[in-house]
């Protein structure tokens, strides 16, 4: 027995290295933040079957218990605009919230609402697999753990993005029809462009000093009766058809001297 204990110390100072000279002790430490998930929930098929805009919207969810420094899971304040701003789309953040919360790595614990400053709420979450300073009373839930099977976990993920909230879908639609039914300005044509800059319709080539005639009419009713051309031109056209007339009762009147007067028609 005596010499089993001699050997056991041996062992142990040979491998102790404090004895060496310059020994330095050196411990494993992470220099910041940091947040543990479970090997067997990395290997879930809950996990498999989340899409890249869940896994952000449960990162986004974790860097803020870290920033509430481990504490308030369960009513930790995430808004859109910070889901945005951690690189989810727009259209995709709702989707994904309610992707988490199936699958079961995320609770909503207050449901948030828009609006203007005075009135609006950011949604409430609660990490089911996050480890906080309250941890010891109140454990995990991990409720990812419920699915057995990747086919089942990607069915649940299908359904919960296209199940839409029915309040949300009911307020869109009456935004839209009040948008509908607004009344809008009238937009004003634009006016054409005219003058010697536009391309299209050149300016003929004149004398400065010359006047552009003006056409001469093909026909009397082509003519404005109420302009000063037409007003010359009928009085000129009557003057013809006097001056023919007279002409006509001229050439009647000689007639009817030479059948009386047969004998002066000779002598002239």
């Amino acid at each position: 027995m005596t010499r089993i204990t001699e050997r056991a110390r041996s062992r142990n100072k040979n491998h102790d290295t404090k004895a060496e000279p310059g020994f330095i002790k050196r411990r494993s430490k992470i220099s910041g933040q940091w947040s543990p998930r479970l090997i067997e929930m990395l290997e879930s098929p809950a996990y498999r079957a989340l899409s890249l805009s869940a896994h952000r919207v449960m990162s986004r969810i974790e860097i803020e218990l870290a920033h509430h420094g481990g504490n308030d899971n369960g009513r930790l304040p995430v808004t859109k605009q910070d889901f945005i701003d951690y690189g989810i789309h727009h259209n995709a953040v709702a989707p994904a919230i309610r992707e988490a919360e199936a699958l079961g790595f995320v609770r909503v614990t207050e449901r948030g609402r828009g609006g203007n400053a005075d009135y609006c709420q950011p949604n409430l979450f609660f990490l089911t697999f996050a480890h906080g300073r309250d941890s010891r009373a109140n454990p995990p839930s991990h409720d990812w753990r419920k699915i057995k099977t990747l086919e089942e976990a990607m069915e649940i993920a299908k359904v919960a993005r296209q199940s839409k909230d029915e309040r949300a879908v009911e307020f869109a639609q009456r935004r839209l029809e009040k948008t509908e039914n607004r009344p809008r300005k009238p937009v004003l044509a634009p006016v054409p462009k005219t003058g010697t800059g536009n391309a299209q319709s050149p300016v003929p080539e004149t004398g400065t000093t010359g006047s552009v005639p003006l056409p001469v009419p093909l026909s009397i009713s082509r003519v404005g009766s109420g302009s000063a051309a037409g007003a010359g031109l009928m009085d000129y056209v009557a003057s013809v058809i006097r001056q023919q007339l007279a002409d006509h009762d001229a050439r009647r009147a000689r007639e009817a001297q030479i059948i009386q007067f047969p004998e002066r028609a000779r002598v002239a």
